[in-house]
C-alpha cells in the first residue's frame, strides 16, 4: 500500500510538471520583441521595390495567391493576387493544416505597420501567436529593414479582395514546438552590388532557397546537406517530387552549369513564347515558381549564381519524381 502511495505521488508530481510546462509554452512563448511604432510612408519607389521583392524574389505571392496546379509550375491565377486561402496540410506532408492569409488591404487593414513588420520578420502575429515557418520568416528577419518596409508598402497598395480564410491548426506536438521557433529579427544591410557574392548571398536568403533545397529529417534541415536538394513535396495528383541539388557538385548539382545557362533556366519561363504545359494525373509537376523567379533581373540571378558557386559542393543523388502508385 505504501509503495502504491509513493508511485501515485510520483505520477501526480510528473503530471503537475507536465501541466506546468504546457502552461509555460502556452503563455510565455513565443518571446520576441514587441511591435514597434511604425508609420511607413507609401512612396512610388517603395511600392515598386516591394512589388519586385514580393513577386520575384521573396515570392510572397507564391503562397498568398491561387496557383493553377493543372499547369506546369503552378502559375498564379489572374485576380487572386494576395487573397490567401492556399492550404498546406497533411496531404502535402505538413504537421497540421496551415492556411495562407489574405494579405490584400481587405485582410490587413486592421494591422499596424509595426505588427506587420514583426509578423514578417519574427513569425508572431499581433495576438502573439506563432505561425508555421512555411513562410520563411527566419530568413525575412535577416533582410534589410527598408526592404521589409517596401514589401509592406506594396501590400497596402494591392487591390482589396474580400476572402475570409480558415484558421491554421498545428498537429500535436507541433502545436507546442511551433512556439519555440520564432526569434527576434537581425536585419542586415543590403550589400553593395559590386560585391556580387555578398549581394547574391543576401538575395539567396531573401528567396529562402535553402528552405526548399535542403532535405529535412523530422522537420529539421539535415546538417551537411545545405542546398543539396532532395526535400520532398507530396502532391496528391502528381506523386512525390524532390527539390534539385543547387550546390556546385559537378555530378548531381550545378557544378557544370555556366552563368548563362543558369540565368536562361529562369528566363525561359517568362519568355513571350513560353506556354505552360497542361498536366494530367501522375505527370511530373514542380512547386518551384519559375514564372515568378524568372522575373528577377539578370543582374540578381547572376549574383545568386555567383553565391551558389561558393557553397560547399555536396554529392546527393536521388529520384527526382516518384509517380503515384499504380500510374
Amino acid at each position: 500500500m505504501k509503495i502504491l502511495k509513493i508511485i501515485g505521488g510520483v505520477l501526480a508530481a510528473i503530471a503537475l510538471l507536465i501541466s506546468a510546462g504546457l502552461v509555460y509554452f502556452q503563455t510565455a512563448l513565443p518571446k520576441v520583441q514587441e511591435p514597434t511604432e511604425l508609420d511607413i510612408e507609401i512612396t512610388s519607389e517603395r511600392v515598386i521595390r516591394g512589388e519586385y521583392l514580393a513577386n520575384s524574389v521573396c515570392a510572397c505571392m507564391d503562397c498568398h495567391s491561387t496557383r493553377d496546379w493543372q499547369l506546369y509550375s503552378g502559375p498564379l491565377k489572374e485576380g487572386t493576387l494576395g487573397k490567401g486561402g492556399e492550404i498546406f496540410n497533411q496531404d502535402f506532408g505538413f504537421p497540421g493544416v496551415f492556411t495562407s492569409k489574405n494579405i490584400t488591404p481587405a485582410g490587413i487593414s486592421d494591422w499596424t505597420d509595426g505588427e506587420l513588420f514583426r509578423l514578417i520578420t519574427t513569425g508572431v502575429t499581433k495576438s502573439n501567436e506563432p505561425i508555421f515557418p512555411v513562410m520563411p520568416y527566419l530568413k525575412y528577419g535577416q533582410m534589410a529593414e527598408e526592404d521589409v518596409y517596401a514589401i509592406i508598402a506594396y501590400l497596402r497598395s494591392l487591390e482589396p479582395i474580400e476572402n475570409d480564410v480558415v484558421a491554421s491548426k498545428a498537429d500535436f506536438p507541433m502545436n507546442f514546438i511551433l512556439r519555440t521557433i520564432p526569434k527576434n529579427s537581425s536585419p542586415q544591410p543590403i550589400p553593395d552590388k559590386n560585391d556580387q557574392i555578398a549581394y547574391g548571398a543576401y538575395l539567396t536568403n531573401a528567396a529562402a532557397c535553402a528552405d526548399c533545397h535542403t532535405p529535412q529529417d523530422k522537420g529539421q534541415p539535415i546538417e551537411g546537406l545545405e542546398f543539396a536538394g532532395g526535400f520532398e513535396f507530396k502532391l496528391p495528383e502528381f506523386g512525390t517530387i524532390r527539390s534539385a541539388n543547387i550546390t556546385p557538385d559537378p555530378e548531381t548539382g550545378i557544378g557544370n552549369w555556366t552563368e548563362e545557362f543558369f540565368v536562361q533556366k529562369f528566363k525561359a519561363y517568362v519568355d513571350s513564347s513560353y506556354i505552360a504545359p497542361e498536366l494530367t494525373q501522375g505527370d511530373m509537376q514542380t512547386v518551384m515558381p519559375w514564372t515568378m523567379y524568372g522575373n528577377m533581373t539578370e543582374e540578381d540571378l547572376k549574383a545568386i549564381y555567383a553565391y551558389l558557386k561558393t557553397v560547399k559542393p555536396v554529392k546527393n543523388k536521388f529520384e527526382k519524381h516518384s509517380p503515384l502508385a499504380g500510374l
